[in-house]
């Protein structure tokens, strides 16, 4: 199969039958989830974690600081690190969105550099200041076929353990090789500056309810203060120290989205002194109270809600 759009259509199939209803589904294989929404989404903050995401329909549009990552059938989006972001969904006219999420494997990656006879060389700007966490680049036919490939073997248990981790090998090779790779490849970079902040962005996320410490970040990292301010900006399009109150916001949200905690509980447990403060906060960034938040996250997942009492 070499038709792109043959490729897409039986793609779109795929996914229709995997995602059964709308918001974020698990499959069979850890690290590979399926998204459906019948609506369109205004800008909303979300985070992802290091992924690739092939969308068989609709329109995905990612806002970063003063970039916009589009994402749909023609184009894929790729995060290295874990990324903060706003999201926009626009569904098909004739349809819903339709997507799936392939978990980045460090393991695989390195694995695969290994293996790689002729490593290709840097892309243009790699490790410089042109290299983020985040981007979009065009889907060509062997990425999009060996997607399919990976949704029909979702479809058959034993096929999906036996031949699923070599398909999503096969992804990461393509990804990895491709126009944009080079923000992968800089991530087995021992010294390099993505693999530098991506083990500090490591850290913040293990230790998020725990007062951040950017001096520390900065040693660890074997750079200034303000180098460190510097490359971490490049990478995540913000500061240390928004970026560690974002994610904050977030591990609340699905505290309480998924554990049912209340607010004052979630705030305590990401590192809050102050309730009202964290209740302040949150509203300013989601643009609801915690209790309509965890509402909407919960029917967007799924999920039954949990009884409002144990919102507050």
């Amino acid at each position: 199969m070499h038709d792109l759009t043959a490729s897409n259509r039986r793609l779109t199939e795929l996914l229709g039958t995997l995602a059964t209803s709308d918001g974020i589904g698990s499959t069979i294989l850890d690290g590979v989830k399926v998204m459906r929404s019948s609506q369109s989404i205004p800008r909303t903050p979300v985070l992802y974690e290091p992924s690739i995401v092939v969308v068989g329909q609709g329109r995905k549009r990612g806002y970063l600081g003063d970039r916009v990552y589009t994402y749909d059938a023609h184009n894929y989006l790729v995060l290295s690190v874990p990324m903060p972001f706003e999201c926009e969904t626009e569904v098909a006219t004739h349809g819903p969105l339709l997507a799936v999420s392939i978990g980045v494997d460090l393991h695989v990656l390195s694995d695969l550099l290994l293996k790689m006879e002729h490593t290709p060389p840097p892309a243009a700007g790699e490790d410089g200041p042109h290299t983020h966490g985040m981007y979009s680049t065009q889907l060509d036919a062997a990425l999009s076929e060996a997607t399919v490939r990976l949704l029909e073997c979702l479809t058959q248990p034993a096929e999906a353990r036996i031949l699923g981790p070599q398909i999503i090998r096969e992804i990461t090779y393509r990804v990895l090789c491709g126009e944009q790779g080079g923000a992968l490849r800089s991530l087995i970079a021992v010294n390099g500056r993505m693999s530098v902040i991506q083990r500090a962005l490591e850290r913040m996320h293990a230790r998020y309810a725990d007062a951040i410490d950017v001096p520390a970040l900065a040693r660890s990292a074997g750079m200034s203060v303000s180098a460190f301010h510097h490359h971490f900006k490049a990478v995540t399009a913000t500061s240390p120290l928004q970026y560690f109150k974002t994610i904050r916001l977030h591990k609340a949200r699905m505290l309480m989205a998924l554990e049912g905690l209340t607010a004052g509980v979630a705030a305590s447990r990401t590192g809050y002194q102050s309730p009202s403060q964290f209740s302040r906060e949150f509203k300013r960034f989601f643009g609801a109270t915690p209790q309509e938040e965890t509402i909407r996250v919960r029917g967007m997942l799924g999920l039954e809600t949990f009884a409002a009492t144990t919102l507050e």
